[in-house]
């Protein structure tokens, strides 16, 4: 899985529409190996992340949880916590 690639499920406030599409951006990139597509590439580069955005957002929305909602700032110390231990700091 793409590192980049964050998790967006069971946050409050709930992820954005920009989170999606970055997400699936990230997924895009991956998948295609291109960081930025040729001329010839582009419409079918953006209209995969245009699908694969929609795709997530869907989930998202269908997913159910009993779990509390996540802290994103909770979060991100924790990625910083982890971070740290596998590359020092």
């Amino acid at each position: 899985m793409c590192r980049n690639i964050k998790m967006l499920f069971n946050f409050d406030p709930p992820v954005s529409d920009d989170e999606v599409r970055a997400a699936a951006l990230q997924y895009v990139r991956k998948i295609s190996g291109f960081n930025k597509p040729s001329k010839a590439n582009e419409a079918a580069f953006i209209a995969a992340i245009d699908e694969v955005a929609m795709a997530s957002a869907r989930l998202l929305e269908s997913l159910e949880t009993t779990a509390p909602h996540r802290s994103r700032e909770e979060e991100a110390a924790r990625a910083k916590g982890r971070n740290a231990a596998r590359f020092g700091d």
